[in-house]
């Protein structure tokens, strides 16, 4: 095992004293910048690490912030991380990542985590089944703020930040109503989250409002990646009598279905309309361009470090407000233009 160099080595390497050493390591402008810099050189010859650990424990405050998102491979969640970093690295905090794999029992795992290394906040876009959030108590009761943001758990005392996903999934329907479709089918994540749920009545209220009648048989539950998109595809395939419209509640699902179909022949948008959901870079690369709704990833996680980092510096108080909706569009591409 090697030694641990202390501080003390340091002055006793360079005769002086350690609380001259300590303010030198710090950048202390009280010490003669020459001193500085042989403190620093000598401290990095020499092996040193700083005990940020004690550190933060004499400060009650670790300059760290926590998140945890449901998996990584997302273009959303990767643009949404990227404005988080920026957001805390200007502002002299870092952040731990963690994802829960779409598991609340991982997440459950996840946020003791957190919780032990003493995250100064947490960040936090909830799993597919995560149907509670009881275990993000304990950091409500020890004052450590927590901003949910896209899959969200909607309770009194939470901060959440979402977009209008009903308005946006009424305004999708709508759109595919307009082009001539009579048969819309929706292809949904767990109705249990906010983000589904929300879209699915969007839909049906679209619907209502058309005088066309909701048949559930038009309704497809998954998980919303690639495979499910292709298992979407062939269940459709099989039907007797297929839809004239799809509005899958993401992109890459919408994507994957839209290929099968025109494996086998299905035209789109004349046979069959398509819609997404995200504004993935996948839906702009696909023949033809899926039409989806613009959703501001990297507004969104500019706007949840932000918040946390205000109020941890105390320029905010997050608990002023308990929803933010930002503002997001539908984008209307070649798949679902009949009416050109």
């Amino acid at each position: 095992m090697h030694k641990e160099i202390t501080i003390y080595d340091l002055a006793k390497k360079l005769s002086l004293h350690p609380a001259t050493i300590s303010r030198a390591l710090k950048d202390n402008q009280a010490i003669n910048k020459n001193t500085r810099k042989k403190v620093v050189d000598m401290a990095e010859e020499m092996g040193y690490q700083s005990n940020n650990f004690a550190s933060n424990l004499r400060k009650k405050k670790t300059s760290t912030i926590g998140v945890i998102i449901p998996r990584l491979d997302s273009h959303f969640v990767s643009s949404v991380l990227t404005a988080m970093e920026k957001i805390a690295n200007d502002s002299g905090y870092n952040i731990i990542i963690s994802q829960s794999m779409e598991s609340v029992g991982k997440e459950i795992v996840n946020a003791k985590t957190m919780f032990d290394n003493r995250v100064d906040g947490l960040l936090v876009s909830l799993a597919y089944d995560t149907d509670n959030i009881d275990h993000f108590e304990k950091f409500t009761k020890k004052g450590i703020p927590v901003i949910f943001f896209d899959r969200v758990f909607q309770t009194n005392d939470s901060v959440c930040i979402v977009i209008d996903n009903y308005k946006n999934a009424y305004e999708v329907t709508a759109h595919l109503i307009e082009q001539g479709c009579r048969r819309i089918m929706h292809v949904t994540g767990n109705l249990k989250q906010n983000v589904y749920s929300d879209r699915f009545n969007g839909y049906k209220k679209a619907l209502k409002d058309a005088k066309i009648p909701f048949d559930d048989k038009l309704v497809i539950s998954g998980e919303l990646n690639e495979a499910a998109g292709t298992a979407v595809g062939e269940t459709i395939l099989a039907m007797k009598k297929l839809p004239d419209g799809i509005f899958v509640a993401n992109d890459i699902c919408a994507a994957s279905c839209m290929r099968v179909l025109k494996q086998n022949k299905i035209r789109i948008p004349e046979d069959i309309a398509i819609a997404g959901f995200n504004n993935d870079p996948i839906s702009r690369i696909v023949e033809p361009n899926i039409t989806t709704v613009n959703y501001p990833a990297y507004q969104m996680g500019e706007i949840a470090a932000s918040s946390l980092i205000n109020h941890l510096n105390g320029l905010a108080n997050i608990h002023s407000t308990n929803k933010i909706i930002l503002k997001s569009e539908l984008l209307i591409r070649e798949s679902t233009q009949r009416n050109k």
